[in-house]
């Protein structure tokens, strides 16, 4: 039996271990490389350098996103392809998404290069004592982001064609290398925040290279085909309709990390700043298991979507929500039991000690829902429907945050930044689980009349 075929065929619950887990754990490797980057730089460099990596992180959101178009984007069209048992287009749409790559990392990193210091100073708000670290760091990270397209953006497709154990891999040796060399570049050469983002350039180009060895030689069911290289509009337009939406939420993530930033800097400064970076770092510590799930469910949802085995479909959703909840509660009574000694990993000055205790308690309070959310806008994904995956995603993120943002900060200054996040998150769990509810009734319905071979009609409901 294929890698493919048995995402129809075995036990759901099976089959949700064994495609979320190892991305899980690759996803709690990235997010743990992250933590100790800024735990190199905060002990290793300073403040004010852990102050600049967390107003530069919005580029390399940005950077991220655009490998989430392509990759999720081409990923998502390749599980629905192999469900339908068409191995040829979904190897078109492979060959399109590397060419995309490269396209798009030309394109986006000459522009931010070319108005770096423009972007940094009246976009992002980086103050003079800052710039040269931002600079310094973001330079180096745009210089190779070539790398994090093709091995962040295509280790992607490698899960969805069936082979998570392989898109695991990749993650691990990223994750092994970034780690080895920052404490190296940083604590032993004293190359400074520089070393950080060498360490992160060289780790993506070893995985991405392992990537493309991957679909050239590897033993997965899809490959790398000269013919296929060459774009078909169709197939640029279907990636980009169904990966706008992951695009637009890293986008919609960069907007909130930009606007809290330039706020908590006129009612925090900097030390505040550098306590937001780690807030926002210990929060993708606990997110990042929870998109493990919603990546290990994707193809599964897709697969059935796609082979109308819809009982399959509500199961694996049914069980990705229920693990990812259970995952958020325990970083909730992790976050609010250990709030201050988390912040005394990554600097101990005591300014930015109480801040951060206080802001990270109230910041996070409604993690137990963000689980539920996450899955349930992400399930529209999956089975192709991007709007709707667009604008549950930009709900808590942009649409009701920022607003709230400025709203509530405006009334009680820096409290009111970190009480914009958990009110964001209560209303949009709330409209999503609505529509949730109305898509999962169709589905039902569906089942009913299993004979019909008519597909769904995306009009009539959520």
């Amino acid at each position: 039996m294929d890698n493919a075929k048995f995402l129809g065929e075995h036990k759901i619950s099976s089959l949700l271990w064994q495609f979320s887990l190892p991305a899980v754990v690759g996803m709690l490797v990235s997010a743990l490389y992250n933590v100790v980057d800024s735990i190199f730089v905060g002990r290793g460099v300073g403040e004010i350098a852990l102050t600049a990596v967390t107003i530069a992180f919005p580029i390399m959101t940005v950077l991220m996103a655009v490998g989430m178009l392509i990759g999720i984007g081409a990923a998502t069209l390749i599980s629905l392809r192999l469900g339908e048992n068409n191995q040829q287009q979904a190897e078109m749409i492979l060959g399109n998404a590397l060419t995309m790559m490269i396209v798009f990392v030309l394109a986006t990193t000459g522009l931010v290069l070319w108005y770096l210091d423009p972007i940094l100073i009246n976009c992002l708000g980086v103050t003079p004592e800052v710039l040269p670290y931002a600079r310094d760091f973001t330079s180096i990270i745009l210089g190779g982001s070539v790398f994090l397209h093709v091995g962040f953006g295509l280790n992607n497709v490698i899960r969805a064609q069936g082979d998570p154990r392989t898109a695991l891999a990749t993650q691990l040796i990223a994750a092994g290398i970034n780690i080895v060399l920052n404490y190296l570049l940083i604590f032993i050469f004293d190359f400074g925040i520089k070393g950080a983002a060498i360490a992160t350039i060289l780790a993506q180009a070893v995985a991405a290279v392992w990537v493309v060895y991957y679909f050239t030689y590897g033993s997965g069911l899809l490959r790398f085909r000269k013919h296929c290289l060459a774009l078909r509009m169709h197939i640029v337009k279907d990636i980009f309709k169904i990966g706008v939406a992951p695009f637009l939420m890293q986008v919609g993530a960069s907007a909130v990390m930009v606007v809290l930033n330039l706020r908590i800097m006129v009612y925090g400064g900097t030390t505040a700043v550098a306590a937001f970076g780690i807030m926002n770092r210990i929060l993708m510590l606990v997110m990042m298991p929870v998109a493990g799930i919603s990546q290990g469910a994707q193809p599964i949802i897709g697969y059935n979507y796609g082979a109308k085995q819809y009982q399959r479909v509500i199961s694996a959703l049914h069980m990705a929500i229920a693990v990812s909840t259970f995952i958020c509660l325990c970083g909730f009574l992790w976050v609010q039991l250990s709030a201050e000694r988390i912040i005394r990993i990554f600097n101990a000055e005591p300014q930015l000690i109480e801040i951060g205790t206080t802001g990270i308690k109230i910041f996070l309070i409604m993690l137990p829902i963000i689980g539920f959310q996450i899955i349930g806008a992400n399930y529209f994904q999956a089975i192709g429907k991007a709007y709707y995956s667009i604008i549950f995603n930009l709900l808590r993120q942009v649409i009701v945050l920022i607003p709230l943002v400025f709203i509530l900060s405006h009334y009680f200054g820096l409290m009111g930044v970190w009480a914009a996040g958990p009110i964001s998150d209560i209303a949009s769990a709330l409209l999503t689980g609505i529509c949730l509810y109305w898509d999962v009734k169709q589905l039902r319905k569906n089942l009913q009349t299993a004979t019909s071979e008519q597909p769904i009609n995306d009009s009539s409901y959520c």
